[in-house]
């Protein structure tokens, strides 16, 4: 809870005192005037000993908040390290399987600057280097808590991946991101033309659960916090383990998605 103003401490602490002065302007018809001055001097007294300690207190609040910086200059995420492998071996992936460089977007369904860069940037980094065959694109989940729908939307295009259909899926949850219930997820399913039985059974266990939790805390420990975030580096010979060298976080810049993706490329061919 925050501290509250000062301007309302010394309110309430007024209010106290005019309080003191009432109660005891009740009692005179049974106190003498002798009796009355000391008692309501003593109150005054203790009040304002009590009122000096609390501004004594927000005075040295006041200097630990003036030496801590405000929160919207702490830095929102830690350093990433310069160097990050990372296992890919069976991760969704778009691309020549074959390709030295890789770009792995970990991403949410109902984050709506995902949405943005799947429907106004991926495609472009889709037909100049995906489908000429220069890099493989992987992806993994990061759903926020916050969002009530990504997790089990995140389950559904591992469901119906099972079927063949992970991408496809992909990309009908990021063009209808305002619909994303159970009802929903049923419906694109059916659009798939997916196994509904098969599906469905899918999506109630909750097989793919733990898989995106892990996901989850394998973007925690490399300080990712934010969607989309890309990392972009060389694969091994058996393109199974991706060494990324550059991490963007946020699609707003098609440039610099393409001018890190080029740097890699062309350190790579060298």
């Amino acid at each position: 809870m925050p501290n509250p103003p000062f301007k309302v401490i010394h309110a309430l602490l007024l209010g106290l005192t005019v309080l003191a002065f009432e109660s005891s302007a009740q009692t005179t018809n049974h106190t003498t005037a002798e009796q009355l001055v000391p008692s309501l001097q003593a109150q005054i007294d203790a009040l304002k000993a009590g009122q000096d300690r609390i501004l004594l207190e927000l005075e040295e609040i006041k200097k630990l908040l003036a030496e801590k910086p405000a929160r919207n200059e702490v830095a929102a995420r830690p350093t990433m390290p310069s160097v990050m492998t990372l296992n890919v071996m069976g991760e969704p992936f778009r691309g020549e399987a074959k390709a030295k460089v890789a770009i792995l977007e970990y991403s949410d369904f109902e984050c709506s600057y995902c949405g943005k860069y799947v429907r106004e940037h991926y495609p472009r980094i889709e037909a100049e280097y995906i489908k000429t065959g220069k890099i493989r694109y992987l992806f993994r989940d990061l759903p926020a808590r916050e969002h009530p729908n990504a997790l089990a939307a995140a389950q559904a295009a591992r469901c119906a991946g099972e079927q063949g259909k992970f991408w496809e899926m992909h990309d009908l949850l990021f063009a209808a991101q305002t619909a994303l219930a159970p009802a929903d997820l049923q419906s694109y399913a059916q659009v798939l033309g997916l196994d509904p039985k098969s599906f469905n059974e899918c999506l109630a266990s909750k097989k793919y659960a733990e898989a995106i939790r892990r996901s989850a805390l394998a973007a925690d420990r490399l300080g990712i916090y934010g969607t989309p975030a890309f990392l972009i580096g060389k694969l091994s010979d058996d393109g199974n383990v991706l060494r990324a060298t550059k991490a963007l976080v946020g699609g707003d810049s098609l440039e610099q998605v393409r001018s890190t993706l080029e740097e890699v490329l062309k350190s790579t061919a060298k």
